[in-house]
């Protein structure tokens, strides 16, 4: 039996993530804003974490009972002043670490341990500084993991972001979309994931798309839209590049299927396409200003009739 209560085997239940998120809460100055929205991400990452707590309590009083207590000087008249209740003293979190290195792993504790998603909700906006310099910028319904190890790098899981990346030549900010993998050249660029493609546009500098595959560099202008192993390059508006800040949702060669999906995460309605419409393919820009207060507006502009569906939206054959 270790310090955990547990056998080896349930260590296993002990995520790396929620068990890194317990070290970095009990500490001073803990952020908040970004551990609330990693709980929103999962509907199970609260329970993660509670077993990392427990873990994380379990390893610390196990230190500090066995850490030899410092002898005192007979003479010292200066009064000893104990730890704040409920967090060990900074001088055992190393010893802390090793027992959990022990019992985990280093590669567990080196690999697993120091990435964390961001996820926003449907209709929500967020912007993220990171701390080599680059931004990120999420739209709606979108989720992102950094890793804290690799700090210029990120993962694109959902939705769509847009990022402003510090050049290094010496570090590449690398990016993978589903498996595709982007290596910036100095660059501002958007990656948006619609259904099973991924689209990559540049507004500044420029990306090596698939650096050790096809190696296809995308300039100012261009873009490329992965779909399965197909690649396809293609032009997009430079203003277009990150334009959904600002309510304008370009696509090219999206199914109906892909809009709706990409203006529920956009607007945090829920909207959906019937499948006699769903594989019709969509070229052309949205403006949601037009249709934001009034989603019947919709109709028109996509040649589809828009009819009520519960507390959401479905797009349809014209009437």
């Amino acid at each position: 039996m270790s310090a955990f209560g547990t056998s080896a085997a349930g260590h296993a239940i002990i995520d790396g993530a929620a068990l890194d998120w317990a070290l970095r809460m009990a500490e001073p100055g803990a952020d908040w804003d970004t551990f609330t929205h990693w709980l929103e991400a999962d509907a199970g990452n609260a329970e993660r974490y509670d077993r990392a707590v427990v873990a994380l309590a379990a390893a610390t009083k196990s230190v500090a009972r066995n850490a030899p207590t410092p002898p005192s000087a007979a003479n010292d008249p200066k009064p000893v002043i104990a730890e704040p209740a409920g967090r060990p003293a900074r001088r055992i979190w190393l010893a802390v670490a090793v027992v959990l290195v022990g019992l985990f792993g280093f590669s567990f504790w080196r690999e697993q341990d120091r990435s964390y998603t961001i996820a926003t909700m449907a209709g929500e906006r967020r912007s993220i500084a990171l701390a080599e310099g680059s931004s990120i910028e999420l739209a709606g319904g979108s989720r992102l993991r950094l890793d804290r190890a690799r700090p210029r790098s990120a993962t694109v899981e959902a939705g769509e972001a847009l990022f402003r990346v510090r050049h290094d030549a010496s570090t590449p900010f690398q990016v993978d979309v589903g498996g595709l993998a982007l290596t910036d050249l100095g660059t501002v660029f958007d990656v948006r994931v619609l259904g099973a493609r991924k689209q990559i546009a540049v507004g500044e500098g420029a990306v090596m798309v698939d650096p050790k595959g096809a190696a296809l560099r995308l300039d100012p202008g261009q873009a490329i839209i992965a779909d399965g192993n197909r690649l396809r390059r293609t032009r997009t508006d430079v203003a277009d590049v990150g334009a959904w800040r600002d309510g304008r949702l370009a696509y090219d060669g999206a199914t109906m299927t892909e809009v709706a999906e990409d203006l529920s995460r956009q607007l945090g309605w829920r909207i959906t396409a019937s499948p006699a419409v769903a594989p019709r393919i969509f070229n052309g820009t949205l403006e949601t200003r037009v249709f934001r207060d009034d989603p019947t507006l919709l109709g028109e502009l996509l040649d589809v009739s828009v009819r009520r569906n519960g507390n959401g939206w479905t797009l349809d054959l014209p009437q």
